[in-house]
C-alpha cells in the first residue's frame, strides 16, 4: 500500500501545479512518482532541474536510460525499472541493450562502460577502485564519468523515493531479478 499518495487536483500545492502541467505537456501523462513529489514542490523542482541539466550533457537519452536501468535493478526499484523499460524503448534502446544494462553490462564498449560504472557506483556506494575508474575513464572521458555519477545520483533519488513512498507502478510491470550482493 502506498505510504505517500500522489496529489490530486484538490490538494496540489500551488507551486507544484505548473511543474506538473509541464510534465504532462512533455510526457502526455503525470507519472505517479511526479505526482507524489508534488507534495513538496522543492523536491519535484529538484528532480526536474537535475534531469533537465543532465539532459543537455554528453550522454545521450539512451545512455542515461542505461544508467537508470542499471541503477533500478541494482536498487530493486520496481517502479523505476518499469518506467525506464518504457523510456529506454522510447530512447531507441534494443531489448538486448535493456537486458544487458539490467545486469550491469552493455552490448557495445561504450554501453558496457556506462552500465558497469553505474552498477559499480550503486553496488560499491561510489567507492570504486583506481582500476575501475581508469577503465571507465578510458572509454567515457572525465565528462562522461561525471555525468554517469550525476545520473546515478538522480536515479538513487527516484529509487529511494519510490521505495519509501511505495509508489504504485503506473507503467507496464517488469519483474525484478534477484537482488545484488553488495560488495564488502
Amino acid at each position: 500500500m502506498t505510504r505517500i499518495s500522489p496529489v490530486t487536483a484538490a490538494n496540489t500545492p500551488a507551486a507544484s501545479a505548473p511543474l506538473l502541467a509541464a510534465v504532462k505537456s512533455k510526457l502526455g501523462i503525470v507519472p505517479g512518482m511526479m505526482a507524489t513529489w508534488a507534495h513538496a514542490p522543492a523536491a519535484l523542482k529538484a528532480y526536474l532541474a537535475m534531469a533537465e541539466a543532465l539532459g543537455s550533457g554528453e550522454l545521450s537519452g539512451g545512455e542515461r536510460e542505461l544508467v537508470a536501468l542499471a541503477a533500478a535493478e541494482a536498487n530493486q526499484c520496481e517502479y523505476c525499472l518499469a518506467a525506464h523499460h518504457v523510456l529506454g524503448k522510447g530512447a531507441g534502446l534494443s531489448d538486448a541493450s535493456i537486458a544487458a544494462a539490467r545486469d550491469g553490462h552493455g552490448t557495445t564498449p561504450r554501453e558496457q562502460a556506462i552500465a558497469v560504472l553505474a552498477r559499480q557506483i550503486v553496488q560499491q556506494r561510489g567507492l570504486i577502485s583506481d582500476a575501475e575508474f581508469a577503465a571507465a575513464r578510458e572509454v567515457l572521458g572525465d565528462a562522461g564519468v561525471l555525468e554517469v555519477i550525476g545520473s546515478v545520483a538522480l536515479n538513487i533519488y527516484t529509487n529511494y523515493t519510490n521505495h519509501i513512498a511505495q509508489t504504485v507502478v503506473d507503467f507496464p510491470k517488469v519483474a525484478l531479478r534477484a537482488p545484488l550482493k553488495l560488495a564488502a
